[in-house]
């Protein structure tokens, strides 16, 4: 039995299939959603998602959003989400150099520029990190075949 998974970002669909298990970050905590699962509705936090099917894994990068859990499907409406294995780790490094650097000049007079530069820095934080543990042989979810 499978589950029905769709990861939308802004611009573009992540990720859509059929799946044995979705791991993602939500507000209360991580939540693995089975098929057959109770109606849900969760903000998202930044982090992974974790998608298995007949114990292949795939990850996925989250920087906020919603998903919406039913019995048969799981919609994921991400703010930015990208997957692990396409993320390029020399950008996101040069993204995280250039928050950094504009933070470091002081808080600016708008909060909406300063909000965005700290998103910005949360965001290459998390992509190089996915990179990091997951890209090269770190920490995975355990599969049978593991």
């Amino acid at each position: 039995m499978t589950i029905r998974c769709e990861i939308v970002s802004q611009d573009r669909t992540v990720f859509t299939g059929d799946v044995d298990i979705v791991v993602l970050p939500g507000a209360a905590g991580e939540m693995g959603i089975l098929p057959k699962h109770a109606p849900v509705l969760t903000t998202l936090k930044y982090g992974i998602i974790k998608v298995r099917k007949s114990g292949r894994e795939e990850l996925f990068t989250v920087a906020g959003g919603v998903a919406e859990v039913q019995p048969d499907i799981i919609t994921i409406l991400a703010d930015a989400a990208e997957n692990v294995d396409e993320i390029d780790e020399r950008r996101a490094e040069a993204a995280r150099k250039r928050a950094e650097e504009a933070l470091a000049k002081g808080v600016p007079a708008d909060t909406d520029v300063y909000l965005a530069m700290e998103a910005a820095l949360r965001k290459s934080n998390l992509r190089l990190d996915a990179v990091r543990r997951y890209r090269k042989g770190g920490m995975r979810m355990p599969t049978s075949e593991n």
